[in-house]
């Protein structure tokens, strides 16, 4: 039998304590940031959890909460089974309606952009915003006097969270071109309104820039380099506009990272190093740290394997210091298996198979099995190192590993990493267990095609 009403989660209020729903979620961010995770928790979140709305948190949260007790379970601390939250179909019987209540943060990632911005706005722009073609708005008709505010600044910093918690989960393909649309909306905002305050207009350029960043990310992604390169120029000119050295650093790492898949290492050194200027004076070991990992790919790829070296020991020195509160949030994804990625790529760039092999076999092992897209994409990595180095049998292991996550991930990117893999292991088809690998990776690659 379904339940028709939320339960309240009274664990969840026990460990609240004496404590106020505001004092504790500001408990729940700094555990957050002691871990490396970005969660907007407020009071009216712990609400909704402790009155049962949120029946099982999304995965930062569960990582957050996780930390904050050690040893508890989910289940410990008040909260359903994911897999009984998870579809909202599962939760109804034919003749009784999905109660409001019930549905959790997993739910509101599967819609958010469709509806990311009706929250927050005028239905002009939210139908502007998200294409739903009401009367034949366009973001271009946004009412000429509508004051931007706190609302529509927020629901563009919004977006931009919520994009890149889909992209980790299910890769570029299915979300470029829903994700466009939002980014339209926030461009036109700055085009054509009037920010209520300075730090509004500030906000609405960062915003604003970095859903071009995380948009050019999902084109980049899903193979469509040349509305990536588009994407990142639109973040960079907003930086230089705005005079915000943090979004310039961030466009010109994504910009030196696409030059490097698009075969143009030299472009890809000189985003590296102005990135790294722009970022000096922001105090953050880590955002250098990544940086200067850029660089070592564009050196690889040039084939200057001592200046790769020298990048690559930088950029370990810089990551050593930690993270700190100047870490911009969108860097959440660059923990120690990020690093071993990157590193892996650099080596593979230089034709040390092995050397790139062990990176990434370590990269694996310590990313954390919920991104699920970089999951993919480390193995993929794996694949085609083993499969470089003459490792035929370990790379069609992880192949299969890889082909077990896409039905799940939509990347261009991962799919073309794993049929360069099949390509170099084609004429070894004769060992069964490569044989077993390419087989099954044709009947995947024509099932998706």
């Amino acid at each position: 039998m379904v339940s028709t009403g939320a339960v309240p989660n009274l664990a969840f209020r026990r460990l609240r304590g004496p404590r106020s729903a505001g004092e504790f979620a500001a408990a729940v961010r700094r555990s957050a940031r002691e871990i490396g995770e970005q969660v907007a928790c407020d009071a009216r979140y712990i609400g909704r959890v402790e009155s049962g709305e949120i029946r099982c948190p999304n995965y930062a949260y569960e990582r957050v909460f996780l930390h904050m007790f050690p040893g508890a379970t989910l289940a410990d601390l008040g909260f359903s089974p994911r897999e009984s939250v998870r579809g909202r179909g599962a939760r109804t019987t034919a003749d009784t309606p999905p109660p409001p209540t019930l549905y959790s943060d997993t739910d509101e990632e599967s819609d958010v952009l469709r509806r990311v911005f009706m929250t927050s706005g005028t239905t002009t722009m939210a139908a502007a915003s998200l294409g739903l073609g009401l009367g034949g708005t366009s973001a271009a008709a946004l009412p000429d006097r509508h004051r931007v505010g706190e609302a529509e600044v927020s629901a563009v910093e919004k977006a931009v969270r919520r994009i890149r918690l889909l992209d980790d989960r299910h890769g570029g393909d299915g979300l470029y071109r829903r994700a466009s649309q939002p980014l339209r909306a926030a461009y036109a905002l700055l085009d054509s309104q009037t920010a209520t305050t300075r730090s509004t207009a500030d906000r609405l350029h960062a915003g604003a820039g970095e859903l071009a960043i995380s948009v050019g990310w999902l084109a980049h992604d899903s193979g469509r380099f040349e509305d990536a390169r588009s994407h990142y120029a639109e973040a960079l000119a907003t930086a230089r506009v705005a005079g915000d050295a943090a979004l310039e650093a961030h466009a010109f790492c994504n910009a030196s990272f696409l030059a490097r898949d698009t075969g143009r290492p030299r472009e890809s050194v000189r985003a590296a190093e102005a990135g790294q200027r722009a970022a000096q004076p922001l105090g953050s070991p880590r955002l250098l740290a990544l940086l200067t990992l850029r660089e070592a790919g564009g050196r690889a790829g040039l084939g200057d394997r001592t200046g790769c070296e020298r990048a690559i020991g930088r950029a370990h020195t810089a990551f050593e210091r930690g993270p700190c509160d100047a870490d911009p949030e969108w860097m959440t994804f660059f923990r120690e298996a990020e690093l071993e990625m990157l590193e892996a790529q650099c080596w593979s760039a230089l034709g040390d198979w092995s050397r790139a092999a062990r990176h990434a076999l370590r990269a694996t092992r310590l990313q954390d099995p919920h991104f699920t897209r970089n999951l993919a994409l480390y193995r993929a990595e794996l694949t085609w190192d083993l499969a470089r180095a003459g490792r035929a049998a370990e790379a069609a292991t992880a192949g299969h590993q890889v082909l077990d996550l896409l039905d799940r991930v939509q990347s261009s990117r991962i799919r073309a990493m794993l049929a360069g893999a099949a390509g170099v292991l084609a004429p070894q088809r004769g060992a069964a267990e490569v044989r077993g690998f390419l087989e099954r990776h044709a009947e995947v690659s024509e099932a998706g095609a």
